[in-house]
C-alpha cells in the first residue's frame, strides 16, 4: 500500500480484457487504482488443495465433512523486492515482525502497554497502514500481510514515523486470527480494499463470507468494530448483505457508512474517485448482548 508501488493505469477490470487478480486474503489494494488488479499474482482454478476447504477455511462452515481442503482467497507469487524493502526486512524484521505461533498472543507484552488493539487484513504495501496507527497513538495495530514486498514496504515507513503501536505477522490470515488472537480481545478489525475476485466463478474465495465473519465476531470485544472498504459495488452489495445477516454485528449506518475520518484517501482512490468510480465503506460493531463464548473451531 505504499506510493512506491506502481499505479495499474490501463488494468482497471472496467475495461476490456483485463486478467482476473488474486493476492492475499483480504489483501487491500489501496495504492492501486480502485477497482483494479494488483499483478503479483496469478489466479487458479485447480482441484488441488486450493480448491477444497478445511475446519480453518473461512468459506467453510464447522463440521462440514468435506472440510479437509481449503478454498484460498489468495494465491501468492513471489513479487519484486526493493533494495530498501529487503533492508528492512532484515533490520527491522527481527523487531517489528511477529513469527506465526500457534498460540495467542500477549498484547501487553508485544507492545509493552495495555491499549486497544486493532487487527487489519492485509494491508498491501502498508501506507495507508501506517498514516492510521500514526493518527492513532493510543491505539495498537497488528497487520496481517503475507507478500513480502508490502511487508518490507510497511517496516519502512514504521522507520520513518517512528512509530511503536504497529507490529505485523507475515503469515495467512485466517491462521493468525483463529490461532494468534484470543476471543474478545480486538477492539477492531480492518478489511479494506480485499480482492473482489470478479468472476462469478471465483466468488467462492471471496474473503468476506458468513463462516469467516462468524470467526471474526468471536475475536471482537463487545463493542468492538468491523470497519471493511471496498472499491468494487458488487462486492460491496455482497459485503451487506453478509454482515447485515450476522447476528452478533449491528451496523452503525442505515447501509454505507460515510468514511471514517481515520481512514486516509490513497492517491489512487482519489484518482479513482476522480474518475468516478465509487468505494463503499461498512462499519458495523460487535452487540453488547453477543455470546462472547463462543471458540473457534480447531
Amino acid at each position: 500500500m505504499s506510493d512506491t508501488s506502481e499505479p495499474r493505469d490501463g488494468n482497471d477490470p472496467r475495461e476490456p480484457g483485463n486478467p482476473q487478480d488474486a493476492h492475499v486474503p483480504g489483501g487491500a489494494r489501496d495504492e492501486r487504482a480502485p477497482g483494479g488488479s494488483r499483478g503479483e499474482h496469478a489466479p487458479t482454478e485447480t482441484a488441488g488443495p486450493s480448491d477444497r476447504g478445511d475446519s480453518s477455511d473461512p468459506h467453510n462452515e464447522p463440521g462440514d465433512p468435506q472440510a479437509h481442503r481449503r478454498i484460498r482467497s489468495f494465491v501468492l507469487r513471489a513479487g519484486r523486492i526493493g533494495p530498501g524493502q529487503a533492508r528492512a526486512l532484515a533490520e527491522l524484521g527481527p523487531r517489528f515482525v511477529l513469527p506465526f505461533r500457534p498460540e495467542p498472543i500477549d498484547p501487553e507484552a508485544v507492545f509493552g502497554r495495555r491499549a486497544p488493539l486493532v487487527l487489519e487484513i492485509g494491508f498491501g504495501m502498508g501506507d495507508a497502514t501506517a498514516r492510521i496507527a500514526a493518527a492513532r497513538p493510543d491505539t495498537d495495530f497488528l497487520g496481517c500481510e503475507v507478500h513480502e514486498p508490502g511487508v518490507g514496504a510497511l517496516l519502512r515507513r514504521i522507520d520513518e514515523l517512528g512509530l511503536a503501536n504497529l507490529r505485523i505477522v507475515q503469515h495467512d490470515a485466517v491462521e493468525v486470527l483463529e490461532q494468534m488472537i484470543a476471543p474478545a480481545s480486538l477492539a477492531g478489525i480492518h478489511v479494506f480494499f480485499p480482492d473482489p475476485w470478479h468472476k462469478k466463478k471465483h466468488h467462492k474465495r471471496r474473503l468476506i463470507q458468513p463462516p469467516f465473519v462468524a470467526r471474526l465476531v468471536t475475536r471482537l470485544a463487545p463493542g468492538g468494530t468491523l470497519h471493511c472498504a471496498t472499491d468494487w459495488e458488487p462486492y460491496a452489495q455482497q459485503m451487506l448483505e453478509v454482515l447485515s445477516a450476522e447476528p452478533a454485528l449491528a451496523n452503525s449506518a442505515e447501509a454505507y457508512a460515510p468514511r471514517p475520518d481515520y481512514r486516509p484517501l490513497t492517491k489512487f482512490e482519489q484518482r479513482g474517485l476522480r474518475l468516478g468510480h465509487g468505494v463503499w465503506d461498512l462499519v458495523f460493531v460487535r452487540r453488547a448482548d453477543a455470546d462472547s463464548s463462543i471458540a473457534l473451531p480447531a
